[in-house]
């Protein structure tokens, strides 16, 4: 746990408690989101092929997780760290001039 504190630059173990509970939570919450906005955009497990919907789903899993990982931050009070934290992964993914 002090790994974590001093990587992520936190102080307490309350606030690495809410870290972590909002990656759990978010987690679980993205792939639940992403079942209706499969069948929003038209795609069904039983309908379609397996080749193409496992990849456009986990895309979309994805693209959620970065949306409500903010949302699931501000609402447990750490907005700031989760932002930042986005931040360098879109650096690191090579997207930093868009933020």
């Amino acid at each position: 746990m002090k790994q974590f504190k001093k990587r992520w630059g936190i102080q307490s173990n309350f606030q690495l408690v809410l870290i972590l509970l909002v990656f759990a939570i978010n987690g679980s919450f993205a792939a639940w989101v992403a079942e209706p906005a499969t069948n929003l955009i038209g795609l069904d497990k039983a309908t379609t092929n397996t080749w193409i919907f496992w990849p456009v789903r986990i895309v979309l899993v994805f693209f959620i997780y970065q949306i409500t990982l903010q949302l699931v931050g501000l609402f447990f009070g750490q907005f700031e760290f989760f932002w930042s934290f986005s931040k360098k992964m879109y650096a690191r993914m090579g997207l930093k001039r868009f933020f």
